[in-house]
């Protein structure tokens, strides 16, 4: 497990861009450790690709609001609730200021959609939107997401592995994005692992591919007010989420990532000084 305070994870790094695609899923995945770095003043950005338009509602008051206002409406103020809570100041949604292109208007990305597959993992929606995230062009993506990680000074950034997760096109896609613009500012790049316990042991995991997992616990109570802002999304029951779908799963007290593109050399190189 990773030693240490706040300060000294990411290999130190300040100013950590988290990559996320859906309102909730920042807080489910990264919470405790969003809270802790805003604790320590290391000031993390996060950059939400869509709104989440495609989710469901849980069953409801909420249903009525939703109806009136509007998915996307509820879950974006859901998100600024927890953020709150998360004592994270620094957010933006792609395709609008800092998280767009220099030059180019506003845009929306919404969310792609999901099926489930056949294996238990999400796949890609047969009627997703052309105003989806992955009906933009990727360059186009790419681009508003380097905007922001360059305006921002980012010195490491965060995302999914390359399997989304759980499969979600939109998870995928951020992952591929979040990567290319690690590679491009020659920052370090870390993909949140699931499995935290298990990527401890893992024999077939290289060598140069550092893991950390972080205690969070002391930031649980942040995590879990956080979490119960997504009322539209999920509720929280005991020390446990239970999703719309009726899926259950432990509000995680450890959080793990795992290095995938080496850091430059120590805090020297020009991409860690910025």
């Amino acid at each position: 497990m990773s030693e240490g305070a706040p300060t000294s994870w990411f290999d130190g790094r300040a100013r950590v861009l988290f990559v996320h695609a859906h309102p909730d899923d920042e807080t489910i995945a990264t919470g405790g450790t969003l809270a802790a770095l805003a604790e320590a003043g290391r000031e993390p950005l996060l950059v939400t690709l869509t709104r989440g338009e495609q989710g469901e509602v849980v069953a409801g008051p909420l249903e009525a609001l939703v109806a009136a206002h509007g998915l996307a409406v509820a879950r974006q103020n859901e998100l600024r609730t927890a953020l709150g809570m998360l004592g994270v100041d620094r957010h933006a949604f792609l395709g609008v200021e800092p998280a767009r292109a220099d030059g180019y208007p506003p845009v929306i990305y919404e969310d792609s959609g999901m099926e489930w597959g056949a294996d238990g993992r999400a796949t890609a929606a047969r009627d997703a939107s052309p105003d989806a995230l992955t009906s933009a062009p990727a360059v186009e993506a790419l681009n508003d997401l380097l905007a922001a990680a360059y305006q921002s000074n980012a010195q490491a950034v965060v995302s999914y592995d390359d399997g989304g997760g759980y499969g979600h096109p939109d998870h995928v896609l951020a992952h591929r994005l979040a990567r290319a613009v690690a590679h491009a500012l020659d920052v370090p790049f870390w993909a949140i692992v699931s499995d935290v316990f298990a990527s401890e042991t893992d024999p077939a995991a290289p060598a140069s591919e550092a893991v950390e997992v972080h205690d969070v616990s002391p930031w649980l109570p942040r995590k879990v007010a956080a979490l119960r802002g997504y009322a539209t999304q999920l509720t929280v029951d005991g020390d446990e989420i239970v999703h719309v779908g009726g899926q259950r799963e432990s509000i995680g007290t450890v959080e793990a990532f795992r290095r995938l593109t080496p850091a430059p050399e120590a805090h020297g190189s020009s991409s860690a000084a910025r």
